[in-house]
């Protein structure tokens, strides 16, 4: 028994890598398929598709997928130098992990609330921060006192907004990517909701989770929304696909 359930555990892990794989190269593809350009700055996907991976995994494989991505990107498609690859690893990171941090002690909707509100305050602190000292090192046409007139003009919203789509891009994904894990035998199922849920029938079970999937993802799309029309009328920004 005990050889069998190595053989179970081994196998596991060994899918649980196949998808960090996965999930490093659709961050990557997230860069190449469609960006939002405001100034000198650049919003993609990549750090949603990243905080799912720690949703599921651990916030370890978010620091670890954070690092892999931010590197090949650095490698291929950097044109910000060692200190926009800094920014851009560290930014994913904290965002991903803090998320992932929260909801691996409160594996419930609300941890999963909580964690992604964490995000998008800590990313955006830190961020602030990052570009009034960073900025003039790797932009010499910028000075710490331009920089710090931009704070609250461009880089605030800039990054309350891009953490903010991210977020949501979070809430619309999760769902199925967990159910997805889940039926390919990757992450166990939970029983401790469906001991909850015994005084209800399969059928009102699923109506109930149906629902709730509902109106989780049409919030998550209506604030992804808001925050691309931000982006395009207010931010002045402009879509890109490709690289």
């Amino acid at each position: 028994m005990s050889n069998f359930n190595s053989k179970q555990s081994s196998a596991i892990k060994i899918k649980t890598l196949c998808m960090a794989a996965l999930f490093c190269a659709l961050a990557i593809a997230s860069t190449y398929i469609m960006h939002i350009k405001v100034m000198f700055l650049t919003f993609d996907a990549k750090d949603a598709v990243i905080t799912i991976a720690g949703l599921l995994f651990g916030p370890i494989y978010s620091i670890v997928i954070s690092l892999v991505v931010s590197t090949i990107e650095f490698i291929t498609i950097g044109d910000a130098g060692f200190w926009g690859f800094l920014m851009d690893f560290l930014s994913t990171t904290l965002f991903s992990t803090v998320c992932a941090l929260i909801y691996k002690y409160k594996k419930n909707i609300k941890g999963a609330i909580i964690g992604l509100f964490s995000s998008i305050f800590a990313m955006t602190a830190f961020m602030l921060l990052f570009n009034l000292f960073i900025v003039p090192i790797y932009t010499p046409n910028y000075t710490t006192a331009a920089v710090a007139k931009m704070v609250p003009t461009l880089f605030l919203p800039f990054n309350l907004t891009k953490a903010t789509l991210n977020s949501a891009i979070v809430l619309v994904l999760y769902k199925p990517a967990s159910t997805a894990m889940k039926a390919a035998r990757v992450l166990p199922s939970n029983p401790l909701s469906q001991k909850a849920d015994n005084n209800m029938t399969s059928a009102e079970r699923k109506k109930r989770n149906l629902i709730f999937s509902l109106v989780v993802t049409g919030i998550g799309i209506l604030v992804a929304a808001l925050c691309v029309v931000v982006f395009l009328v207010f931010l002045k920004g402009n879509v890109e696909f490709g690289k």
